[in-house]
């Protein structure tokens, strides 16, 4: 029986996402905005860390790739948007734990 396709589900599948340079997933750096879920449709709307990120389109395809590998996703859209613009205190505490940054 497949699980059924919910925000939680997405937000575990994208913790497999890592940010090559801080070596955390993109959940707990809280670089994820918004998820929609229509049917077998998922839209993430996220952010990076900085406008010049190197590893931008790589994070990008990461994440599209982890959707689409989801059971019960057929279509996977990513959009990358700069505001809010991402700052320290969207991590969660295991996000600060493992990059040794300091509670906001």
């Amino acid at each position: 029986m497949t699980p059924p396709l919910d925000e939680t589900t997405v937000l575990q599948t994208l913790r497999q996402v890592i940010d090559p340079e801080l070596g955390c997933n993109i959940v707990d750096l809280g670089l994820i905005y918004d998820i929609a879920i229509t049917g077998a449709a998922v839209a993430v709307t996220m952010t990076l860390t900085t406008p010049g990120c190197p590893m931008s389109e790589s994070i990008r395809l990461g994440v599209q790739n982890a959707l689409l590998n989801l059971e019960g996703v057929a279509d996977a859209e990513v959009t990358v948007v700069w505001e809010p613009p991402w700052n320290p205190a969207m991590m969660t505490d295991l996000g600060r734990a493992h990059t040794g940054v300091r509670n906001f």
